[in-house]
């Protein structure tokens, strides 16, 4: 299992690799300036950050108000990661459609080119993270214990 340390390693990584990716590809694909996109993902990047803090603690709040427990069924992840992403939804598009002067839908159709974008980068950099930084061993320490006890 991962350490604190290097999970911070690995937010601070995604957030600063994706920036670094995202500004300059999406000025050349959507066609604006390089500072307008740089802006656009770094405060992104912070509305997301801090609404992943914020639903997570009112969804479990609310998970226990309704269920008395916190265990989440399929159902109930699936429905917690749409609410997630309309939640920034209701955010990003008005902020993203006014600073950039375009319609909602244009703002929409970014939104959706800019998730893709995402989830291909998230799956390769957690691959090259696990190359370059391997997940600990499991095997026994070296005193007898197990690194699990």
């Amino acid at each position: 299992m991962r350490d604190t340390r290097d999970r911070i390693r690995h937010a601070i990584g995604f957030e600063v690799i994706g920036l670094l990716a995202f500004a300059p590809l999406a000025s050349w694909v959507f066609g604006y300036e390089l500072h307008q996109m740089g802006l656009i993902g770094a405060v992104a990047s912070l509305i997301a950050a801090g609404w992943n803090y914020l639903y997570n603690l009112l969804f479990d709040k609310a998970m226990l108000r309704f269920t008395g427990q916190l265990r989440k069924s399929v159902i109930v992840r699936v429905l917690h990661a749409i609410l997630f992403e309309l939640g920034l939804l209701i955010v990003f598009l008005p902020s993203v459609a006014w600073y950039l002067d375009i319609s909602l839908l244009d703002a929409l159709i970014m939104d959706i080119a800019v998730a893709g974008f995402y989830m291909v980068y998230a799956l390769i950099y957690n691959w090259l993270y696990d190359i370059v930084f391997p997940v600990p061993s499991l095997k026994a320490k070296p005193e007898g214990g197990t690194a699990l006890g």
